[in-house]
């Protein structure tokens, strides 16, 4: 643990579906308030979730568990929730004496009150995509006016609805999901860099030129909210969190184990107390959140938690490094089970049943990225199990699985993802991971669902 003499107040602002596109992790969009933060702060390039969608990533921050180990394996507004039992990192910050609040977006139960935050600050929606970041930053500048620097230690979970697509229409198959709002400035397509690991097609660069529309309506918010701390005289006192669910909303992205999916932004800033400038590139994973944040304010981790604490990375204290981190996917729209293994140096994914060689979920189906690529996509179907070389092949495109000379590393990661199985009590291993009643209920009436596409969706 961690010596320390001060809990901090902390503020966790925590976006949709973002990954890593920020200026500073080297995307060419314009946001000058996350990147001020890391050039104040701490910013680690290689933090990745546990599941690349949105309720499953989400419980892994919470409970410091990956999700067939917490219960969430799927979306909480189609009927996953955390196990009864479970206790979250606000429940033991309560326990430490903090005042926790929930402003905008959790997505990780349908009760808002589930996660453990004394105080709801405003909507108490189950799930919504309407929790736009001006809006709650606006609740938060309020809210941060009235805190005195002698108040009990705060924890104040900021969630922003950017940048999740929209419903064009009523939520139908092929209406479109969009980021195409009225109150975002979209960019010129032909001025946007293609994504590295999709094909330069017209459909693409649209959703994209949207896309930073909503990137800089998130930057926009940052900076209202880091302002307000320095107007309340709280910085000194205040670690400022940034970070985001799952990997970037596109195709080849969210909803798979490639990086692109599972890589997410992570930047700690707290004046006088962390080393401005500092970029980290250890392997980190969602689950190791909770334990270092119980870490940096002196509490000791709970033992049943499947993460460990990196707060040593923070304070220049040893740290012994990660050597790898697992994966996983079960529920989205559809049941798409998955689980993986990734190092420095490769990555193994183990796909279950009759799968689509790329799987989109629901709202990307349909957009105009999906239906660029969703037949070429959904043409084949999947191998049942992957190896890349992630030094000679970053964007993960050459299945080296079956070349005889990779055979020795795929049995070697085979065996990592079947000792991980076990040991957690993986219930995939006992076969199909099927819905409760309850769960079927809600996808079958979900309008996220796909209703009428091929036997591969």
């Amino acid at each position: 643990m961690v010596e320390s003499s001060v809990q901090p107040n902390i503020v966790l602002i925590h976006p949709h579906n973002l990954g890593q596109y920020l200026g500073c992790y080297g995307w060419n969009v314009d946001t000058p308030n996350v990147d001020a933060l890391a050039r104040d702060g701490i910013r680690f390039e290689n933090y990745f979730c546990t599941a690349s969608h949105c309720s499953p990533a989400r419980g892994s921050i919470w409970t410091g568990k990956y999700p067939h180990n917490n219960g969430l394996v799927g979306l909480a507004h189609l009927g996953w929730e955390l196990h009864d039992d479970e206790t979250t990192l606000i429940t033991r910050l309560n326990e430490a004496g903090y005042a926790t609040h929930l402003f905008g977006l959790q997505h990780i139960s349908t009760d808002p009150h589930r996660a453990g935050f004394q105080h709801v600050e405003g909507s108490v929606h189950e799930f919504s995509v309407d929790e736009p970041a001006r809006e709650v930053a606006a609740r938060v500048e309020s809210f941060l006016s009235g805190v005195e620097t002698d108040d009990a230690p705060l924890f104040a979970s900021v969630g922003f609805s950017e940048v999740h697509r929209q419903p064009l229409v009523d939520r139908c198959l092929d209406c479109g999901w969009t980021f195409d709002l009225p109150d975002y400035e979209s960019d010129d397509p032909d001025d946007v860099d293609p994504l590295p690991y999709l094909p330069d097609r017209s459909g693409i660069r649209e959703d994209l030129a949207h896309f930073h529309g909503m990137v800089r309506a998130i930057d926009s918010a940052v900076g209202r909210i880091t302002n307000a701390i320095e107007a309340a005289d709280l910085a000194a006192d205040t670690l400022v969190i940034f970070t985001t669910d799952h990997g970037i909303g596109f195709p080849r992205a969210m909803g798979t184990c490639y990086d692109p999916g599972v890589e997410t932004a992570l930047i700690m800033q707290w004046d006088g107390h962390l080393n401005a400038g500092t970029v980290h590139d250890d392997l980190l994973s969602h689950v190791d959140f909770a334990p270092t944040i119980l870490d940096l304010i002196g509490e000791e981790s709970p033992g049943e938690i499947d993460g460990r604490s990196f707060a040593p990375l923070l304070v220049d204290d040893e740290y012994v490094p990660r050597d790898r981190i697992f994966l996983e996917f079960t529920w989205h729209s559809k049941y798409n089970p998955m689980r993986a293994v990734r190092t420095n140096e490769y990555k193994y994914i183990r796909n279950v049943g009759d799968l689509p060689l790329v799987y989109i979920p629901a709202p990307l189906f349909s957009s105009s990225a999906g239906r660029d690529v969703r037949d070429e996509f959904y043409g084949r179907q999947r191998p049942e199990e992957e190896l890349y070389d992630l030094q000679e092949d970053p964007l993960e495109m050459n299945n080296i699985v079956e070349e005889p000379e990779y055979a020795d590393v795929v049995e070697h990661y085979r065996t990592m993802v079947d000792d991980w199985m076990t040991e957690s009590g993986d219930r995939l291993l006992e076969g199909e991971w099927p819905p409760t009643t309850r769960q079927e209920e809600r996808v079958k009436k979900s309008p996220w669902v796909p209703r009428d596409v091929d036997q591969f969706c």
